[in-house]
Formats: C-alpha cells, sequence, structure tokens
C-alpha cells in the first residue's frame, strides 16, 4: 500500500471463554441432539463463539413411573447443530444441604463468574428449594456458593412449588429472578451479589394459564415471558400435557401481557424451554420423549429455530426431527450477533484526522469492504504508533464480544500491525482476554470473542500501526452479553 501524500488543499477538503476438554465426541446433526443419554429441562447460554445447555439428566429406567435426576450436564456447540456432551458439571453432592431430585436450572454470567440456579430438594422442611452454585467459566467447575437455599418453602410468598428459576439481568445490572409451579409464578429481584435477594418476593400479573417452567429474556427493549401451560384453550389436546406460551412486558417486573403460543404440545407430558440469540439467529432449546427408548421420565433435548414478526412477536416454532442447519460464527469474517450496544456509547479517541469523523465508528453503517467511504470513515493520519478509540456508557454494561471493520484508503492509512481491547474497572484499564488474536483482517468484520464477559462503563480499542502508516476505522461493535 502507498503512503499517503496529501497537499496542503487535502487538509480542507476510520474461539471457548471457558475451552475445555470434551469429554464426548460431538454428535451429528439432529433432534434429539444428545442420545447417548436422556437430558432434559435445558436452558442455553451463548458464551462468544459458543452455544452451551445445561440439562438435568433423565435415569429413570424403562417403564419407570417418577423422575430419578441427580446430575446435571452441559452440551456444547459451536454451530447450534453438532453438539458435545461435557459430562455432568455439577450434581446433588454440589449442595452439601440437599438430598435428592436434580430438576430444572439456568446459568448467568455476572462479573466474570457463571452463577447456576437450580430446583433441588433440600434435606430439611418442605420439599423443592432453588440453590444457586457459582464457577469461573461456562463448565465450571461449580461450587455451593450460598450454603443453603436461596428460596424455600419458609420464604415469604413463596411459590406452590420452588421450582425452574429464570435468572435475568438488565442493561442498568440489576437482576431479576422468576420462578415457581402448581400455577403460582412468584419473581424477586436479586442482589449484586447474586446469591441474596432484595425486597419483597411478588407474585406476577398477567401470565395466563401459567403452569410452571419461566423463561424470561429481552429484544427491542421489550421484555419476554416464556412459560409452560397446560390449558386445552388452543394449547393442549390433554391437560397432562403442556405448551409453551409467551407474554410481554415494559417492566421486568410486569405487568405482563399474553401473546401466544411460542412451542405447542411435545412428545412427552412436560414442556420446558429456553430461548436464545446465537450468531445472528434466534434458537429455542426444549425437551421431547423422542430419543430412542424415551418416554415422559426419559426425555431428550432438541433445538430449533425461532422467529420473530416485525411487530416484535413471536412465531410459533416448528418442531423437526432433523435440528438446525450449521451456522458457524465468528472468527475473521463471520460477522457479530447479539445486541450492539455501540449505538448509544459516546465515542471518544486520542486522534481523529479533520477530515475524518469519529462518528463513523458507532453510527450503525455495514461497510462494504474496506475502501467503503459511503458512510463515513474515521481514521488518523499523520499519527503512527499506538492510537485508540473508547466507548463511554451512563451505566455498566456486560459486554462478551467486539467486533471491528478495519478502514484502509490506500494512501497511507492502512490494516493495523495489531489490536488490543481494555475496559475500565473502576480505577484503571485491564487488558480483555480474547479467545483468539485481535483480528485485523481487511474487509470483514473480525469479531473479538472475550474469554469471559466483562461488566464496565467504559471499553477501549487500542490499535497499533505499521511502520511508517496510519490507521482507521469504518465501524466498531460491542456486543452485550
Amino acid at each position: 500500500m502507498s503512503r499517503r501524500r496529501r497537499a496542503v488543499a487535502l487538509f480542507s477538503a476510520l474461539l471457548t471463554a471457558a475451552a475445555a476438554i470434551a469429554v464426548g465426541t460431538p454428535s451429528q446433526a439432529a433432534n434429539p441432539i444428545i442420545t447417548s443419554i436422556y437430558t432434559a429441562d435445558p436452558a442455553p447460554l451463548v458464551v462468544g463463539n459458543t452455544m452451551y445447555i445445561y440439562a438435568g439428566r433423565d435415569e429413570a429406567p424403562t417403564g419407570g413411573s417418577n423422575f430419578v435426576m441427580r446430575e446435571w450436564h452441559v452440551l456444547s456447540s459451536t454451530d447450534a447443530a453438532n453438539w458435545t456432551d461435557n459430562g455432568a458439571r455439577a450434581n446433588i453432592a454440589t449442595f452439601p444441604w440437599a438430598g435428592a431430585d436434580a430438576w430444572a436450572g439456568e446459568v448467568e454470567p455476572r462479573n466474570g463468574k457463571y452463577y447456576w440456579y437450580t430446583s433441588i430438594n433440600g434435606n430439611g422442611a418442605g420439599w423443592m428449594n432453588i440453590g444457586v452454585a457459582v464457577g469461573d467459566s461456562p463448565l465450571g467447575p461449580f461450587t455451593d456458593a450460598k450454603g443453603g437455599p436461596l428460596i424455600s418453602d419458609s420464604t415469604a410468598n413463596s411459590s406452590g412449588l420452588n421450582i425452574d428459576p429464570t435468572v435475568f439481568v438488565d442493561d442498568d445490572g440489576q437482576a431479576y429472578m422468576y420462578w415457581g409451579g402448581y400455577w403460582s409464578p412468584r419473581a424477586v429481584r436479586l442482589a449484586a451479589n447474586m446469591i441474596d435477594t432484595v425486597g419483597s418476593v411478588v407474585t406476577p400479573t398477567g401470565l395466563t394459564n401459567y403452569w410452571e417452567a419461566p423463561w424470561m429474556f429481552k429484544r427491542n427493549g421489550l421484555y419476554y415471558m416464556m412459560y409452560a401451560a397446560n390449558d386445552t384453550s388452543g394449547c393442549v389436546t390433554n391437560s397432562n400435557y403442556a405448551c409453551q406460551r409467551y407474554a410481554t412486558a415494559t417492566n421486568p417486573m410486569g405487568p405482563w401481557t399474553h401473546r401466544g403460543i411460542v412451542l405447542g404440545q411435545v412428545s412427552s407430558t412436560t414442556n420446558h424451554a429456553g430461548v436464545v440469540e446465537f450468531n445472528g439467529q434466534w434458537y429455542i432449546v426444549y425437551h421431547n420423549a423422542n430419543a430412542p427408548g424415551g418416554g415422559n421420565f426419559r426425555r431428550s433435548v432438541a433445538v430449533d429455530r425461532m422467529y420473530f414478526n416485525a411487530d416484535g412477536t413471536i412465531q410459533q416454532v416448528v418442531q423437526t426431527t432433523t435440528g438446525p442447519p450449521p451456522n458457524p460464527g465468528g472468527g475473521g469474517g463471520g460477522g457479530g450477533s447479539g445486541t450492539n450496544i455501540a449505538p448509544s456509547a459516546t465515542a471518544s479517541t486520542s486522534y481523529v484526522s479533520s477530515w475524518e469523523s469519529l462518528a463513523a465508528v458507532n453510527n450503525g453503517g455495514t461497510p462494504a469492504n474496506s475502501q467503503d467511504r459511503s458512510n463515513l470513515a474515521y481514521g488518523n493520519w499523520p499519527q503512527q504508533g499506538t492510537q485508540w478509540i473508547e466507548y463511554t456508557w451512563p451505566t455498566a454494561q456486560s459486554i462478551n464480544k467486539s467486533s471491528v471493520y478495519w478502514f484502509d484508503d490506500n494512501q497511507g492509512i492502512d490494516l493495523p500491525a495489531s489490536c488490543a481491547l481494555q475496559y475500565w474497572n473502576g480505577s484503571q484499564y485491564v487488558s480483555i482476554q480474547l479467545q483468539s488474536t485481535c483480528g485485523v483482517a481487511g474487509n470483514v468484520e473480525n469479531v473479538n470473542t472475550f474469554a469471559s464477559a466483562v461488566n464496565t462503563t467504559r471499553l477501549r480499542l487500542q490499535i497499533t500501526s505499521r511502520s511508517g502508516l496510519s490507521t482507521g476505522v469504518l465501524e466498531w461493535k460491542a456486543f452485550q452479553s
């Protein structure tokens, strides 16, 4: 690339966060996704370029008439189609105060930790409790975080059956937990430490025909609550079975407005599901009785694609036996996915050329190539060496991925020699560990996946130029975890 030679006149005229060795081999794409064991009550989580599913293991014998569940497994995939069973990552013994029933749970990341909320039978009075374990990676190891139940029958206004926790951390950092069975949904705020509750347990309103298994998520500023219902008003043919209904709200504590059915009746009597976005596509994970030898107490996890209408409503999921097609992402050119929160940030920089624009980096442009100037460009010519761009948000954001599309004008702004990402920890900038080297390829969206999510108000991209050259950026994204 030639160096820039501008006349004076021109001055007026820019992958597993927790990789671990799998104990099994990947299965071929199909539904159910794992058939070597029976799995149930799936909860998905995306970390970097990997989708994890946390699921209980069904161990009931053939013809059994009750649940036998003693451990939880973690399944993983980098394309949502081919899955690996990473083995049991928690079990009843993880909680010294418990003695039976490893039922549904969900993992929520926060402050570099992974909190696993579970339904489990304690040894004390009452039946089911909600416990919480913690680990340093999506695959653990996980240990009891509290030393006793987070929710039990002794909790004021607890559910008729304290099971099926779903936990959600909002953009402002406030965490919420919903749970409950026997037509008794409950909700409570969680403390910043993720192992204590804040305020009173409330009974949410508007969850029409709620039975159990809530799942909460947010999309485009709207809160969604999916849950199992067992009514025969368009849901199921027999009330022994269940479908998945959903409701929406503009506040995480409701009130909720019922919207319809996401997932119809499945082949098992129970119907437990979770929803996640992965590599730009939404997925629903659920269980059924379709694996060889399967049944109501020998269930297996399935995955299918899910679609939204333009008005934010959800199309009813088509259940398949093939599962979704492979959807690999990340790396040097797959593009970013998730919620890009860069447009809501204030951008600053060490230097920007007077004829270029800092506004280019987070204006939502989609470059055609690295020479594309149709939607503004950031450049720092004639500066050389290391320069930086920074995003600042008014409140802390949980970020697990970033992507950058480099500017190269063939006149002295060139692709960088290297780049690095840092975050503000409240007193200083700290380097972010990435799953691979910070990408500097041209004509692609370089996706940089964090080894673990960071919670911060400031994100900085450091750019080091090649000798004698300057650098530039067309678009820099930051993805919310």
